[in-house]
């Protein structure tokens, strides 16, 4: 009890900092608290009976909506399916991850000490997840308004840079080449899904001939087929 108090005592102690650091007071700090918490830590500390979650379910809807009104408005000649591809690589989980780092608060996160020492792929779906979490605090905090200054204030060039990078339908590209190469199309397979329903996993591997060429994690099967088509034409074309 008294390791869990003084974990939480902690990021009490760093709220006004944290709060600096987003741009964002919170009127009520118990919010913030929350999106600090993640289920790992809350599992090993029995006294605390909620984790971030709920607050992550929230805050990807919002995530989703402030960034697909930002490309409507900016993009008014861009088809729809461009605009949701961009979508999806503004809100997967490695860009959140990004903004996480870009603001300097991940060291305060409640986790527990299997997941503390987590890297890879299973850090950036805890980042992500995170970014998503704090989104939802803010907008339960302060509106739909705070949680679009929040965003903009913070990550507009990040979002810029990322609409002018050339779009890459890393699919269609993998298709192309298999197509020309072994005159027939990859396939590709679910190798694992996990998460709760709101927040899904998906892990896909892409074969051709029964032989794996790459695989990619997305929060959708789109977005996973789509990396890992990415990393298999990385592995087939490295100068791509």
């Amino acid at each position: 009890m008294l390791a869990v108090m003084n974990a939480l005592d902690q990021l009490m102690k760093h709220a006004a900092s944290i709060e600096a650091k987003i741009g964002y007071k919170f009127i009520d700090r118990s919010l913030l608290v929350l999106a600090f918490t993640h289920r790992s830590y809350v599992n090993e500390n029995r006294d605390i009976i909620v984790h971030n979650e709920r607050l992550e379910f929230l805050g990807d809807a919002v995530l989703g909506l402030l960034i697909s009104e930002y490309l409507y408005h900016h993009l008014p000649h861009t088809p729809e399916g461009d605009l949701s591809y961009l979508r999806s690589r503004l809100i997967e989980a490695s860009s959140c991850m990004s903004y996480v780092a870009k603001l300097e608060i991940d060291r305060h996160l409640l986790l527990g000490k299997g997941e503390r020492l987590n890297d890879g792929r299973g850090r950036e779906s805890i980042l992500g997840d995170f970014f998503e979490a704090l989104i939802g605090a803010i907008y339960v905090d302060g509106g739909l308004i705070a949680a679009s200054k929040f965003l903009f204030s913070n990550f507009l060039d990040e979002i810029e840079a990322t609409i002018k990078t050339p779009l890459h339908n890393w699919k269609a590209m993998l298709q192309d080449y298999c197509q020309k190469k072994f005159q027939r199309a990859p396939n590709y397979k679910v190798i694992h899904e996990s998460g709760p329903d709101h927040s899904k996993k998906f892990n896909i591997s892409v074969f051709m001939n029964e032989k794996e060429l790459g695989r990619g994690i997305g929060a959708s099967k789109k977005e996973a087929q789509q990396d890992a088509a990415k990393h298999a034409l990385q592995q087939l074309t490295p100068a791509m």
